[in-house]
């Protein structure tokens, strides 16, 4: 076979390994690809996950994603944003609502992370939103993760 085919079938293979938990997957990505300074990374492709990355881009966190498709179900490639001096935006990435274990909160209950500096992805009735959007609307829901 052709190397682009092999190399095709294994990030197919490496994308369709996780999927029990696609949003987990989507933050460990996430830290690996700052940790090794990478400029994308490529995640699942979910309803929660595009909702995510959106919310991350509108927070200033990420330069931007888009959803590819070349793969059966898709995956996004996030573009990850580095400071001046090459120090990673995102300090802090925890998921803290779990298949195992959910965790809800109403909106005067969402934590403030750095006081305000970082951010809480909420899963709400109105969509995936920031704390920040969250408070000016009035809704709760679903601690997905903690951006610091």
């Amino acid at each position: 076979t052709s190397g682009f085919s092999s190399e095709l079938h294994a990030s197919v293979e490496r994308l369709v390994m996780a999927i029990n938990d696609p949003i987990s997957d989507m933050v460990t990505r996430l830290r690996n690809a700052l940790a090794n300074k990478a400029k994308h990374v490529d995640c699942v492709n979910s309803r929660v996950c595009r909702g995510i990355a959106d919310v991350l881009k509108d927070e200033g966190y990420i330069d931007s994603y888009e959803v590819k498709t070349e793969v059966p179900g898709g995956t996004i490639r996030v573009k990850l944003k580095y400071g001046p001096r090459g120090e990673t935006i995102i300090g802090r990435l925890h998921r803290e609502s779990k298949p195992g274990r959910r965790v809800y909160k109403k909106v005067e209950e969402l934590p403030r992370p750095l006081q305000g500096l970082g951010i809480c992805v909420v899963s709400t009735s109105k969509g995936v939103l920031s704390d920040r959007k969250c408070r000016t609307q009035r809704v709760g829901g679903e601690l997905l993760c903690i951006v610091e």
